[in-house]
């Protein structure tokens, strides 16, 4: 079980250090309840906090580094003593993108699996009349994965790969995420 000295509140403070954009903060906000509700969903309820705290900082290198993303995150993570499990979750989310670190652990997983579908989801709830995922039906979500034009900064293939990699079809990595949205949308 990862074990962590780290309070949300001074992860928190950091991430506020390096990112000031409302887009960003709200990101890690939303990655940071995904990451919680699976925690408990599967069975990892013990580590809750630090799936959530994953969450929270995986994106603290971004805003203010793009260039470095997930090769500056362990300097900036070291600030507040993160341990070896938490820099390495937060730089594996950048798989094949820029960081060279596989995702091993369900956790690992699960972060690089959501991240960019987060981004997509939330994408597809503000197009929405109510601006919430409470209404959205997966197919509703299919249909905006496949228009290659929506949310196009938000990688279908790194949701694909990450669909691949926790041996789900793409449709329950679809309609879980939804859900663990629709669970979480009102505590961010």
């Amino acid at each position: 079980m990862p074990t962590t000295t780290i309070t949300r509140a001074q992860a928190w403070d950091l991430l506020k250090k390096y990112n000031e954009e409302p887009f960003h903060l709200q990101h890690a906000l939303t990655v940071e309840a995904v990451m919680g509700y699976f925690a408990d969903k599967l069975g990892y309820g013990a580590d809750k906090e630090f799936w959530s705290l994953c969450g929270l900082l995986h994106d603290i290198d971004f805003e203010k580094y793009p260039q470095e993303h997930c090769k500056k995150a362990p300097e900036l993570l070291a600030e507040i003593n993160a341990g070896e499990e938490l820099t390495r979750a937060v730089c594996s989310h950048g798989y094949g993108l820029c960081a060279d670190i596989k995702p091993e652990h369900e956790m690992e997983k699960i972060l690089f699996a959501t991240d960019e579908l987060t981004g997509l989801i939330g994408a597809a709830a503000r197009m929405r009349p109510s601006k919430s995922t409470q209404d959205m039906e997966l197919s509703s979500l299919k249909k905006k994965f496949k228009d290659k034009k929506f949310a196009a900064g938000c990688s279908r293939d790194v949701i694909r790969q990450g669909a691949e990699m926790l041996g789900w079809e793409l449709d329950k990595l679809l309609d879980e995420t939804l859900q663990a949205m629709r669970a979480t949308e009102n505590k961010v």
